[in-house]
């Protein structure tokens, strides 16, 4: 991992200055992070649930009965995976567009991403996710109905014509759709895009990237997810299209291709296989992956036992590939970037920069730890 990483900080260096610019959308959410109270010593001090475990035998406990179990809000701030990768997007100066579901006037939450992005499309209202958190993953509360409202006409109404979408888009580097399970329409303005907005696209020498991620697929119906994974690779005529997942969805979505989960190499380069596009990457907890022009590649990450915050952490993953992609970095590079954006933002709770970033693979090569 050390000559990766060292790889890393070399190819980074030679990139200050990079002038990237990118559109990322379609969601939108106030996240309000929640620890759950397992022992209150007063009123002010008390234990946590520690992991989605105990949580779930506390619930096991209480069938048949009842019990009371106390929120304690920790933190308000923005959410929804299009959001939190701009942000981070944004903590590395790119220079972005969003479009989404912000509020009308756009939610405080969502201010200073506003303040630093180049323009920001805001479609409806927010949807709201209680995030509680455990030392061992966490569990999302969404409530989503607001996000009806994002449709493809809602879309063109507020950006515009096809062929001003279509302009824009040839002026940047990357696209990214985000969290196509909870945005009920995103199939459709995927469909309005493929259908009116790429065949008015210039052919570049170099295609732009197309990011997507699903955000959890397992409500939705094996006909929808198949239907989507087409949908993604028509994106292949202009964009080279990238699907982001963990590890989690990457079981469920090989399994809607009949391909039986065989670890995660083999089952990532099936589904790779499968989907017939640029690249798959997948980060599950202590590693990450991708398959890029037929080749899969694999680093290690550095893996935090107790990280202080953990919703955001796949999104800050994506961000630090998406980012080494977009800059020309190769697969390895660019998911180590990956794992070192996602690490340091679990320890830290915040994006980084580009210094902290570099700071954060020297250290953890020089100590072989972090």
């Amino acid at each position: 991992m050390k000559d990766n990483l060292q790889k890393l900080w070399t190819a980074l260096d030679t990139k200050k200055g990079h002038d990237l610019s990118m559109i990322i959308g379609l969601d939108g959410f106030v996240d309000e992070i929640v620890h759950l109270v397992d022992k209150r010593q007063d009123f002010e001090n008390f234990t946590r649930i520690p992991t989605l475990a105990d949580l779930g035998g506390r619930i096991s406990r209480a069938a048949g009965l009842s019990t009371n179990i106390e929120m304690v809000p920790v933190q308000l701030k923005l959410g929804g995976n299009g959001p939190i990768l701009s942000n981070a997007l944004l903590e590395y100066g790119v220079k972005l567009t969003y479009i989404g579901a912000l509020g009308i006037p756009v939610h405080s939450v969502f201010e200073n991403m506003e303040k630093k992005a180049e323009k920001i499309y805001s479609l409806c209202g927010p949807g709201h996710t209680h995030a509680l958190e455990f030392d061992d993953g966490k569990l999302l509360m969404g409530k989503i109905t607001i996000l009806n409202e994002v449709t493809w006409d809602r879309f063109k109404e507020v950006v515009g014509s096809p062929k001003a979408i279509a302009a824009m888009i040839d002026k940047i580097d990357l696209f990214g759709m985000e969290n196509w399970t909870m945005v009920p329409y995103m199939s459709q303005i995927w469909e309005g895009l493929i259908d009116e907005v790429l065949p008015l696209m210039a052919n570049r020498a170099v295609k732009p990237l197309a990011f997507f991620d699903l955000a959890d697929p397992e409500k939705r119906t094996k006909e929808d997810i198949l239907a989507a994974m087409k949908l993604i690779g028509k994106f292949e005529s202009k964009f080279r299209a990238v699907l982001g997942l963990n590890e989690k969805e990457l079981y469920e979505i090989a399994e809607v291709f009949g391909i039986k989960a065989d670890g995660l190499k083999n089952t990532t380069i099936a589904t790779y296989k499968a989907l017939g596009i640029y690249c798959l990457v997948v980060h599950p907890v202590k590693e990450a992956c991708c398959c890029i022009d037929g080749e899969y590649y694999e680093v290690q990450g550095p893996y935090c036992e107790k990280p202080v915050l953990t919703t955001g952490a796949g999104d800050n993953f994506n961000t630090g590939f998406c980012l080494g992609q977009a800059l020309g970095l190769d697969p390895t590079e660019s998911i180590t970037l990956g794992v070192c954006t996602s690490g340091f933002y679990v320890r830290n709770a915040k994006s980084p920069t580009y210094a902290d970033v570099m700071d954060f693979a020297k250290t953890w090569a020089e100590n072989g730890t972090i």
